[in-house]
């Protein structure tokens, strides 16, 4: 529920940007300037609120990660761009039915970074504890 909160404020910052972005810059630039944008805000949320963990620089760094997928698939990939040019859905709408399409991708690869280990069978947890 706190990464689809989350997800939410993600993207109003995203698609507010995206359009104060557009009549200005090429659809392309301003999706990604909008997607670098939200995608710093979300590292925030979701390491304080989703997650309940400290950020590290590591982290930070590792968090584009979790976007990759979904920035390649909805913003330069197979989704706004086939939105936009294949079927002529409008460049103004395009990135938000591209981007629920990588949600639940995004969700297991953040939970990775961010909560290192977190996979691991309990088991194999109390094994790495004792040595």
């Amino acid at each position: 529920m706190r990464f689809a909160m989350v997800g939410a404020v993600s993207t109003v910052t995203f698609y507010s940007s995206y359009l104060a972005l557009h009549p200005w810059l090429p659809y392309v630039l301003a999706y990604t300037a909008a997607f670098t944008l939200s995608m710093v805000g979300s590292f925030f949320l979701n390491t304080y609120f989703t997650y309940r963990t400290r950020p590290t620089w590591r982290k930070f760094l590792t968090f584009p990660l979790t976007n990759l997928t979904s920035f390649v698939l909805t913003g330069t990939g197979t989704g706004t761009i086939l939105l936009v040019h294949w079927l002529h859905v409008s460049s103004r709408v395009a990135p938000l039915p591209a981007a629920v399409a990588a949600i639940p991708l995004t969700f297991l690869v953040s939970r990775r970074i961010l909560l290192p280990g977190h996979e691991r069978p309990a088991s194999d947890q109390s094994d790495r504890r004792s040595l």
